[in-house]
């Protein structure tokens, strides 16, 4: 009996799909817990997070008497994911009982396993300062002798960690995934586009939080590229915060009001709804989006999507002009180049789209990457070779220059 917890911040809707195939398929050959560390945030609950915890949940955080109770789960599990959660003492213990032992098989059979975002998301020249390189040491490097393996969710984590050290060829591919929904591809991409009187014309969406490094301005400008150039369209931007105020000015400045609608935040289930509807999807977050679950709900709802080069998913999703269009992180004359190139060739978007809903179907999704982890597991446990993954969820990932990696992405080299 494997007893696996999986310990973060707290669960959102993007993780519960892939705690639910952990669970099916340990079926009755181990256990599964997620233990919250602390309470959401209100902005992400008035987004519709959060509503209703699975049954798998403990809350570390709601009394003191619980809190040892998860701390014991967590020091009696064979296997801990750790990842996300701020207090480095739900898990410190664990990795120095396993860091001192003279068994040295101790380390594999109670198995730590780390995810974790970009650490340097505004920049990595943060990585020299001499406080900052202590804590990397006292929480990563002095692990470094035993098999403390690190999921990288998102294609820039690698790079961060190499800087100092830590976690060499002991780095996984890995991101969030969010749930999967089947469709006839063909189907959905027929059913696309916002009505127009007797037509239908392109229909272009944009969500998130409105905050500076996501850029939701840029969605507005594209829109105002778009017009003109003559190019029927209609774009929904949905979300709120702190940059709203100016997303209404521009859309209004620039006389976009018949062209776009500005919403506040919708539950995941209307914004999923919006995405099946959506010829093109516009991601356009900077270096600040470690990761980014829209990029997955969207392909899986066969939208074309144009998306920043330095968002954390995007070069382990994306494939520039095969499933997706990327634009170089700061470049947005391509952005609206891209988007007006999908806004104009239907066979472009299709094809894109389509491809965009297979890599999703295919390969990075929740029962994949439970499938993958739990393999790695094993052979980790079993002192083994790791499985060869040629790409997707649990391959190897090859810590790389980051703007070597997101000229890449946007097929500069």
């Amino acid at each position: 009996m494997m007893r696996i917890t999986f310990v973060s911040n707290y669960i959102n809707h993007h993780q519960i799909p892939f705690c639910e195939a952990m669970i099916e398929m340990l079926g009755n050959e181990g256990t599964f817990t997620f233990v919250q560390t602390e309470e959401m945030e209100s902005d992400r609950k008035d987004m519709g997070w959060g509503s209703d915890l699975p049954a798998y949940v403990r809350r570390s955080y709601i009394s003191p008497e619980e809190r040892a109770a998860c701390m014991q789960l967590i020091d009696g599990s064979e296997v801990v994911i750790f990842g996300g959660c701020e207090d480095e003492s739900v898990i410190s213990e664990r990795l120095e009982k396993a860091r001192l032992s003279k068994d040295p098989g101790y380390a594999r059979t109670h198995l730590t396993i780390r995810y974790s975002e970009r650490v340097y998301k505004s920049g990595q020249w943060k990585f020299i300062t001499p406080r900052g390189l202590i804590k990397k040491n006292r929480d990563h490097t002095r692990y470094n002798r035993i098999p403390v393996y690190l999921l990288c969710s998102g294609a820039y984590v690698a790079s961060d960690f190499k800087l100092f050290g830590a976690y060499k060829n002991k780095m996984l591919k890995w991101g969030y995934f969010p749930a999967f929904r089947e469709y006839d591809p063909e189907k959905i991409l027929d059913e696309k586009g916002k009505e127009k009187g007797d037509k239908k014309v392109i229909s272009i969406l944009w969500t998130g939080r409105m905050l500076d490094w996501k850029h939701p301005e840029l969605a507005i400008e594209t829109a105002k590229y778009l017009k003109d150039k003559d190019i029927e369209f209609f774009m929904d931007v949905v979300g709120d915060g702190p940059e709203k105020e100016n997303v209404l000015r521009l859309v209004k400045e620039y006389g976009l009001e018949e062209n776009v609608t500005v919403s506040g935040f919708k539950k995941p289930s209307e914004i999923r709804k919006m995405m099946e509807k959506a010829d093109i999807y516009l991601f356009t977050s900077d270096r600040g989006e470690g990761w980014g679950a829209v990029l997955n709900e969207s392909m899986n709802s066969c939208c074309a999507v144009v998306a920043d080069s330095m968002i954390g998913a995007v070069p382990f999703l994306l494939t520039d002009g095969y499933n997706g269009s990327v634009y170089e992180n700061g470049h947005k004359e391509k952005l609206f180049e891209k988007a007006a190139e999908l806004a104009k060739d239907e066979n472009l978007r299709r094809s894109l789209a389509l491809r965009a809903y297979e890599t999703i179907r295919d390969e990075w999704n929740a029962e994949v990457a439970a499938k993958r982890l739990l393999e790695t597991i094993v052979s980790i446990r079993e002192g083994k070779d790791l499985p060869e993954y040629k790409t997707g969820p649990c391959s190897r990932e090859i810590p790389m220059a980051e703007r070597k990696i997101s000229k890449r992405a946007a097929g500069e080299i």
